[in-house]
């Protein structure tokens, strides 16, 4: 049965969340570990399947969001982070999560070095968006978080959700290759590149989004649930794909 490793550490405050999540998704044990309990004993992410990094400001996001604890995994976490992903196991980056990982360079990782080829930056409508809006997701991406997926309402918070890629080059391979995984379908609030609000790795394991699936835990969470009778939970469904995937290849 799946169990989730959550990051948690200095400014993250979607942990408990995100632990909560996991759990109403099926997960079989969701543990919060503090980033310098991860560095000091990396061998800690042996015992699970699923990593996941959640929103939040992490380190306060003073030197750039997520820049503080990409530097720290490239630095301390690389090889374990390379072994839990070589054995086959899932990984979810969300807002700031996100942030972290393209910034470490594990999103998209063409290259398998780590090698920063995207970003995301302040939001060009100069302030911090925090609203629900509609998402759709690319039938044609290998991503096994979205398998199945066509669009859902889902809640948004942040400064720099802004998706940018280093060159064209860059941003016509993730389109070619259907790493543009979940894309702002009835409005772009950041001035993302191609509306990308998310994008997963080659292996369709690697998931770093904006949005938050893990804040759509009950269907009273949706602004509107009385209104459209709103009955289930539909960020849920995103975070049982990993769940479910872990549990069919029963992956140790």
């Amino acid at each position: 049965m799946a169990k989730v490793a959550i990051l948690t550490g200095y400014g993250i405050n979607a942990d408990n969340e995100l632990k909560e999540a996991f759990l109403r998704s099926g997960a079989e044990q969701a543990d919060r570990i503090h980033i310098n309990d991860m560095i000091e004993k990396p061998e800690v992410l042996d015992s699970y399947q699923i990593l996941g990094f959640p929103g939040g400001f992490s380190f306060g996001d003073h030197l750039g969001s997520g820049l503080v604890m990409a530097h720290l995994f490239k630095q301390n976490l690389k090889a374990a982070l390379d072994k839990f992903i070589a054995q086959g196991k899932l990984i979810i980056g969300i807002c700031n999560g996100f942030q972290v990982l393209v910034k470490m360079g594990v999103l998209p990782n063409f290259d398998g070095a780590w090698t920063q080829e995207v970003s995301l930056i302040h939001n060009n409508t100069g302030v911090f968006e925090n609203s629900w809006l509609n998402v759709r997701f690319n039938p044609d991406s290998p991503c096994v978080w979205t398998k199945g997926l066509k669009e859902m309402d889902i809640p948004i918070r942040h400064g720099e959700g802004r998706f940018i890629t280093k060159d064209k080059a860059v941003l016509d391979k993730i389109k070619a290759l259907h790493l543009d995984t979940v894309i702002y379908n009835d409005r772009n609030p950041n001035g993302s590149e191609c509306d990308i609000a998310g994008i997963t790795d080659t292996t369709g394991r690697i998931l770093g989004l904006m949005p938050h699936p893990e804040a759509f835990l009950t269907p009273e969470n949706h602004p509107l649930w009385r209104r459209e009778k709103i009955t289930e939970a539909a960020g849920l469904k995103l975070l049982k794909n990993g769940v479910d995937y872990i549990n069919s290849r029963k992956i140790k």
